[in-house]
């Protein structure tokens, strides 16, 4: 399907990645007895859209103005007038740049990311001519599940991008990180013990629903993840110190941590999850 027009991490960057100051890991962490520790939104609007929630054009009042971009290429570092204006669009937009604070570091460079691919242009950390164009004139992410819910998350894992609708729209639209693909073993110490743990580092594709979930940094017996919310057995949305272009997950959706901040608030319990696509490396 052709993508629509609408009208309108500090960080270290190595080879791709963006690290905030250590990593995030994946998947396959048992489930807690008892009640998750934060409850969420509920999982159906209040109101349901009166037009095919895949086909409403999303814009809000503050995308739909003209946008007229500084045109100036800005690099990591940047500051100025420039960056506020790129962090102030990229919001309104439905990304998350963090605060609107004229400094492009690396929490702005994770919305960079996202907002690139969703526009097909390969991701760099450099703003020139292309994206200030594509941020006047922006595309909406493509949908995965035409016939989905209103309120609904989409994985996307050819892009690397998850999008998170609300009553048919794209209100959330951040860079992740998913399973590598490649087989592991690993030594860890689990109750008590030091154990072996083998498997398969793999996002698998499918239609589920979130579940429980855990306020703050929650430890597997792979790595510790933040806020994460559990959609798929042990594999979870949650928020990671390394976010790279590439999927380096245990099976988990790494997502920046300014992201799972926020998500909990507006992914609820019971939620379809919809998760397509393989990611081709180069």
């Amino acid at each position: 399907m052709r993508a629509r027009r609408l009208p309108g991490m500090a960080a270290l960057v190595t080879a791709g990645v963006v690290v905030l100051t250590g990593f995030g890991t994946g998947p396959a962490a048992a489930a807690p007895t008892g009640t998750p520790a934060l409850q969420a939104a509920t999982t159906t609007p209040t109101k349901t859209p009166t037009t095919n929630p895949t086909t409403t054009n999303p814009t809000t009042t503050a995308a739909a103005v003209t946008a007229e971009a500084p045109r100036k290429t800005l690099r990591l570092g940047a500051k100025g007038e420039a960056v506020t204006w790129l962090q102030r669009r990229l919001a309104e937009l439905g990304y998350q740049p963090g605060r609107a604070d004229g400094r492009y570091g690396g929490t702005t460079l994770a919305a960079v990311w996202a907002f690139q691919k969703v526009n097909g242009i390969a991701p760099t950390s450099t703003v020139a001519a292309r994206t200030w164009r594509a941020l006047e004139s922006p595309r909406a992410p493509k949908v995965l599940v035409p016939n989905g819910r209103p309120t609904r998350a989409e994985v996307n894992l050819t892009k690397q991008v998850m999008v998170l609708y609300v009553g048919g729209q794209p209100k959330l639209i951040t860079h992740i990180s998913s399973g590598s693909g490649v087989a592991y073993c690993e030594a860890a110490v689990w109750q008590g013990k030091k154990q072996r743990f083998c498997g398969s580092a793999r996002t698998p594709t499918g239609d589920y629903k979130t579940t429980w979930r855990k306020s703050g940094w929650h430890t597997s017996y792979l790595g510790r993840l933040y806020n994460p919310i559990f959609f798929n057995g042990g594999i979870a949305f949650h928020g990671a110190l390394s976010v790279p272009l590439y999927p380096a997950s245990h099976g988990c959706v790494r997502m920046p941590m300014n992201v799972a901040e926020v998500l909990p608030g507006m992914l609820g319990t019971g939620v379809p999850v919809h998760v397509r696509g393989a990611f081709h490396r180069a």
